[in-house]
């Protein structure tokens, strides 16, 4: 970099420092910060690892789409599953060309600090935010943030399924705008939030579950996940809300699988992320399928999973109640059909015994009938055709359409135990 960009670029960070905390500092009273982008954490393994080569002295830039639009965000930067302090030497953001680009907007570009400083360390196992930092943008915004590194971490913390494409270049790239010979890979890493600061009382929803809510099945950088479909709602509806995805292929409520049980993560992914004000929980059909896979579907084993599923729905209520957050609990979508679980025929009872509770336990705030809104009513232990992607298992992208259509939106409009 030459020594103008370098003066340059420290102009514009210390301006975008003082603009962001000058903005916290009067935001007090009627401001707050709201999750508008995020993702579930987990420890990426063989194949969804980033080469140790491409962190050494290495650029890597991950495009987001923010659900709410801001002039004055922050990003929480992840190492929560290092086992050694991560050292991020250097991070910018700005507002990406378009989704599937490694360019940026160069007049945007804006860098990252923390506590005033370019790079920073971050204990194992913590999640840092950065220094608020001015950058007007709207819901819908493509955003781009560039980290750069000179080593590699001891072990990655990242998110597998972003089904969004991030780029890596050798050097550090986090400044510029154009990066024509990056590499690519369809994963993210060390990113955890996008915060904006929004007025107080603005809403922010967490969709927590499994691959159907990752978004198993969609196109990459197409942003069809049945959550992006739920923000394309809410706009039409003029309903200012954050939606997050913190869903995880393979995920179980009660035991790990792909990634940390969903009982375990729901403080880091829901209770622990700003502004969040409703929880929508859909999870068990890896619980109930993985015992039949297992061989351990005994009638006694069966009934005590139900019992267990029902249990520490129980738990997550009572937790994100404590902290005034609503829950929308989600029904089972139907698998029979599934090449990977093959239910029997007790697997499908035990589904709809789960899913009857769900609608009439009186547990949860509201309830979303993702089951009714995705079977198919002469066979209603199977997926539409016309809304499944092919595997018995998982919806297609008219299915997850069909999932943002069946939110009941007054169960987003208020709550009992909101804030």
């Amino acid at each position: 970099m030459r020594a103008s960009q370098q003066k340059l670029y420290a102009w514009i960070a210390g301006l975008a420092l003082l603009a962001g905390a000058a903005g916290a500092g009067a935001a007090t009273p009627q401001w707050r910060w709201v999750a508008s982008w995020g993702t579930a954490q987990m420890v990426p393994e063989g194949q969804n690892e980033l080469p140790a080569a491409q962190w050494r002295d290495g650029s890597l830039r991950q495009v987001v789409r923010a659900s709410l639009g801001g002039k004055v965000l922050r990003v929480r930067v992840s190492n929560a599953f290092g086992t050694a302090p991560l050292a991020l030497d250097a991070a910018s953001i700005a507002r990406a060309v378009a989704a599937g680009s490694a360019d940026v907007d160069a007049a945007t570009i804006r860098p990252l600090t923390f506590g005033g400083q370019a790079a920073v360390v971050i204990p194992a196992g913590a999640e840092y935010y950065s220094d608020p930092v001015e950058l007007p943008h709207a819901a819908g915004t493509d955003l781009a943030i560039s980290y750069y590194f000179k080593g590699e971490p001891a072990r990655q913390t990242g998110h597998p399924g972003s089904r969004t494409t991030s780029f890596t270049l050798a050097g550090r790239h986090e400044a510029e705008a154009k990066w024509p010979e990056a590499g690519k890979v369809v994963r993210w890493y060390a990113l955890a939030d996008i915060e904006v600061q929004a007025p107080r009382g603005t809403a922010a929803v967490v969709a927590i579950g499994d691959s159907i809510t990752d978004g198993y099945g969609t196109t990459t950088d197409g942003n069809d996940r049945w959550t992006d479909f739920l923000v394309a709602r809410l706009a039409r509806e003029k309903m200012t809300i954050g939606v997050v995805n913190a869903g995880i292929g393979g995920g179980r409520m009660l035991r790990d699988g792909l990634g940390p049980n969903l009982a375990s993560r729901f403080e880091r992914d829901v209770l622990g992320r700003s502004g969040v004000t409703h929880a929508l929980v859909q999870i068990g059909v890896n619980d109930l399928g993985g015992q039949h896979r297992a061989g351990e579907d005994t009638p006694a084993a069966r009934a005590a999973l139900l019992e267990a599923l029902k249990l520490a729905h129980r738990q997550l209520v009572e937790r994100a109640h404590a902290q005034g957050i609503c829950v929308i609990g989600a029904t089972v979508t139907p698998y029979t059909g599934s090449d990977y679980y093959r239910p029997a025929p007790h697997n499908e009872e035990d589904r709809q015994a789960l899913n009857q509770w769900i609608r009439t336990s009186g547990v949860f705030d509201s309830v979303a009938d993702f089951d009714a809104a995705l079977r198919d009513p002469a066979q209603p232990e199977r997926l539409l055709k016309a809304l499944d992607v092919g595997d018995g298992l998982h919806p297609s992208i008219a299915g997850y359409r069909a999932m943002a259509e069946a939110l009941p939106l007054n169960a987003l409009r208020s709550c009992g135990a909101a804030k």
